[in-house]
């Protein structure tokens, strides 16, 4: 496999043309600047604004997301880039962490010194792990695909590819949002290479076998789906966007900065424990909104739920992803399922239930999710 370091390196032309168009910005009128319940509150988004615009220093966060170790293989005609950061301890374990939207592998920059070298961050350097945190194609770093088919599913052979060659034939996985999807999907497909997985999301699009033969749907598990419905109903306007129509939505998000700060920052705000403002600095925000904006992935990031409509993860009778699954469950998650429609497909070994943290677990609360993982694949470091 072809393999070769990469460094981060906006043009300038990049940024001055970026800093143009904040400064272009036209706004349009809210009823109440402050509410979210419309949207993106207007005063927030202005406060954003302004500081990307004045402040915001664009080549100090380069430098410091340039401190990770970058790559760039070459696999199936794309290029994709990922971070491996080896491990710092007596016997570490391949570990494969897959991002979502609208994250990146940003996302991760947090837990993966926790996981390499914990030994420096107060765990046990045994729990060490060798960290490999991919981009998902078409986002970040990684080239887009250049015709359709290629979701979560196919992703999921990708990583396989990636990890051989690296050298790792038998590896770990975690994810979240589209990285559970692809995670759970590697465990399915490959489990001979798949130690365990570690989950914080359970993919939106998941569904047990049901009807005849299979255990009727409990109270609990119904509660559950009609709790999802009303969530997809108030809260799920931008996945459908996405799943059906990318394309349109696409070119307002490359083209104005601020939209694309608004259509991000909506889902930070209501996805996380917490008031946006005291969980993230604005840097960490517009470090993860500029990553889509000088990468120009916009259309393939949002074309990646058409593709995973296209193949749900549906499954029929006697299927089962087979290695262990250890779920961490955080409080501020977007609904999840009850353990025993999990359990109906995966084989849970370990549900963990997290006092504080949401959706961007690995953002919020990083010391417990990294916790959480070295705790869950421990005993898979003396055979399971």
């Amino acid at each position: 496999m072809d393999i070769r370091p990469y460094r981060i390196s906006i043009r300038d032309e990049q940024i001055d043309d970026l800093r143009r168009r904040l400064r272009a910005t036209r706004w349009p009128v809210a009823l109440d600047p402050d509410s979210w319940e419309d949207g993106t509150s207007l005063a927030f988004l202005q406060e954003l604004h302004a500081y990307w615009k004045d402040h915001f220093d664009w080549r100090a966060q380069e430098a410091h997301l340039n401190t990770l170790p970058h790559f760039i293989a070459e696999i199936d005609d794309l290029s994709i880039h990922f971070i491996h950061q080896t491990g710092s301890g007596p016997s570490p374990l391949p570990l494969v962490i897959t991002h979502g939207w609208p994250g990146s592998f940003f996302e991760m920059e947090r837990i993966i010194p926790m996981l390499a070298d914990p030994g420096a961050h107060g765990a046990d350097p045994a729990d060490a792990f060798h960290v490999v945190v991919p981009s998902l194609p078409g986002y970040g770093f990684s080239q887009a695909p250049g015709s359709i088919g290629i979701g979560p599913y196919e992703i999921s052979g990708l990583w396989l590819k990636l990890m051989q060659g690296l050298g790792y034939e038998n590896f770990c996985l975690q994810g979240g949002d589209i990285g559970a999807a692809v995670s759970s999907w590697l465990a399915y497909r490959f489990p001979e290479n798949t130690t365990a997985l570690h989950l914080n999301y359970i993919p939106g699009s998941f569904r047990p076998p049901l009807g005849p033969g299979q255990p009727p749907v409990s109270a609990e598990e119904q509660a559950f789906l009609d709790r999802a419905a009303q969530w997809a109903d108030r809260e799920g306007a931008y996945a459908h966007m996405h799943g059906t129509k990318p394309q349109t939505l696409a070119y307002a998000l490359t083209d104005s900065p601020v939209g694309l700060a608004a259509w991000i920052g909506e889902k930070f705000s209501a996805w996380s424990d917490g008031d946006i403002r005291t969980t993230y600095s604005l840097d960490v925000l517009l470090t993860e909104i500029s990553i889509y904006w000088f990468s120009g992935t916009l259309h393939s990031s949002l074309r990646l739920y058409k593709e995973s409509r296209n193949r749900p993860m549906h499954f029929k009778a006697n299927e089962r992803i087979l290695p262990p699954l250890g779920l961490a469950h955080f409080a501020k998650e977007l609904p999840l399922p009850p353990r025993s429609w999990v359990e109906r497909v995966y084989n849970v070994r370990r549900w963990s239930e997290l006092p504080n943290g949401g959706h961007f677990a690995a953002m919020e609360q990083p010391e417990l999710l990294a916790e959480d993982i070295r705790a869950y694949f421990r005993p898979f470091r003396r055979g399971g």
